[in-house]
């Protein structure tokens, strides 16, 4: 029974100890191990292998107080119940550590596994942090390059609104220079027509002379 105890005991303290304590892949041994006792069947045996226990302990601290009343009215305790006492503190000492152990151990793995998710809710987090740090900053990016495009398309529309206001003025000054011609050659046209109604009346009046000159003759 006692080599039963220190062999669990000490299987107990080994497994706080790399729970405790990371030494390589020992951690997730223990983990695996302690993972596949809480499943299946594992708890109802733990359940049950804890309340033998217990109740062992039980008896032993009850045998204990007993043998201690037992020596406190009769004023001295006999070798017998010296031995019987000193195993019963023994066995109930092995059994109290070893529950305590089994409480650690279970605490011991609980905490990690709240750990363990802890750090892969931080690391995804972190990872949604970097996406939308890298999502913002391409987004400053292409801002930025939109920015830039429409000052080249502002200089653009300045540039085409300079050429047009350009043009027009040309086109105006075309127009008012074919006003002009459009004038001049009206003006030709009809100092032509006064020209010819003047022709038209020499040769009328230059007619008259000659018939005059041969009347006369």
């Amino acid at each position: 029974m006692f080599q039963l105890l220190f062999l669990v005991l000490f299987a107990e303290a080994a497994v706080a100890l790399l729970l405790m304590v990371k030494v390589g892949p020992l951690r997730e041994l223990a983990m695996r191990g302690v993972e596949q006792a809480k499943t299946g069947k594992g708890p109802a045996t733990v359940k049950t292998i804890a309340c033998t226990l217990f109740v062992i302990l039980l008896s032993s601290v009850t045998t204990i107080l007993k043998i201690q009343n037992r020596g406190h009215k009769l004023g001295t305790i006999s070798p017998m119940d010296q031995v019987l006492w000193r195993t019963h503190l023994l066995e109930a000492s092995l059994i109290g550590y070893t529950l305590f152990l089994a409480f650690v151990i279970d605490r011991l793995h609980h905490y990690l596994q709240k750990l363990i998710t802890l750090r892969k809710s931080t690391n995804t987090s972190r990872e949604e942090v970097e996406r939308l740090q890298m999502e913002n900053r391409s987004f400053r990016e292409k801002e930025e390059k939109s920015s830039s495009e429409i000052k080249k398309l502002q200089q653009n529309i300045a540039k085409l609104s300079k050429d047009m206001g350009k043009l027009k003025s040309e086109s105006d000054d075309h127009e008012r220079k074919a006003l002009e011609a459009e004038a001049h050659v009206n003006a030709l046209q009809k100092q032509s027509e006064e020209l010819l109604l003047e022709y038209d009346r020499l040769l009328e009046d230059n007619q008259i002379l000659q018939s005059q000159l041969h009347y006369k003759a």
